[in-house]
């Protein structure tokens, strides 16, 4: 996950420093990459509806805070450039410029983002047994499988539905299963749905509110044996959202200040 901009503030200031007190982004975006060990590399692959790489957009909004608090300027021809008031705040010194600035719009909006997806998977767990199935076949509906049945609680032989996928002249006939747990999910759990599913079905879905142990992700994928594929709590409130299943989305937009790097392409 990629760090917020209040936790990005001051690797900026020192990034700046170390380049002289001025420098252009392209010399300070790998400084602060290196600056977030933990960041991966699909954080930095993840970009922007408009194309624009969000962790580059997460420092330029950071800057634009910076500036506003007097910490930052702009140098002139796309450079970055750090002010007294900012080099101070690094020193501790100046009374309260130690201190962040306020949160941003972004910031509180993944904030607001983060504890609708945690709510949303509260209410995912909190449904019965025969919702949370119904919902699963929703959601493979959403994806294109067609005639998903939920078959009887009492005849379902470790598997919760199945369905067809239609890909090109093919079509793929899937199984899915659900648990509403807690726990992670283990590989016992991945081997008896694929061994209720071998046979009958060319691939199976496993839907876990919790998340799957490593052993299981493992077991998902076996030379011979039908593959399952593995949607944890994460991932089905990822897949509810881009596809507004049960969720409903209001466009909010934000802006960001990239004159500089206007400037500095040509």
């Amino acid at each position: 996950m990629l760090p917020t901009q209040t936790e990005i503030e001051i690797p900026l200031l020192k990034a700046l420093t170390q380049l002289g007190g001025s420098a252009k982004p392209k010399q300070i975006y790998p400084l602060m990459t290196a600056a977030f060990p933990g960041i991966t590399p699909d954080d930095l692959a993840e970009t922007l509806l408009h194309g624009e790489k969000k962790w580059h957009n997460r420092i330029q909004w950071t800057r634009q805070r910076l500036i506003e608090a007097g910490q930052m300027e702009s140098g002139g021809w796309g450079l970055w450039r750090i002010t007294d008031k900012g080099r101070a705040r690094l020193s501790g010194s100046n009374g309260g410029a130690n201190a962040p600035t306020a949160p941003s719009f972004l910031e509180l909006y993944e904030k607001y983002e983060s504890d609708f997806r945690e709510q949303l998977l509260g209410r995912l767990l909190a449904l019965k047994p025969p919702d949370f199935e119904r919902f699963a076949r929703r959601v493979l509906m959403s994806y294109g499988f067609v005639e998903v049945t939920v078959t009887a609680i009492s005849k379902d032989g470790g598997i919760d539905g199945h369905g067809r996928l239609t890909l090109g002249l093919a079509t793929l006939s899937a199984a899915f299963q659900c648990k509403r747990w807690q726990g992670s999910v283990g590989r016992p759990e991945v081997d008896k749905f694929r061994g209720a599913i071998q046979g009958d079905f060319e691939q199976g879905v496993f839907f876990a509110t919790s998340d799957f142990t490593r052993e299981a992700r493992e077991a998902s994928l076996k030379k011979g044996a039908a593959p399952i594929i593995l949607l944890n709590g994460e991932s089905i409130v990822r897949l509810m959202i881009e596809k507004g299943i049960g969720v409903s989305r209001t466009a909010l937009f934000a802006y960001s200040d990239e004159l500089d790097d206007l400037i500095e392409g040509d």
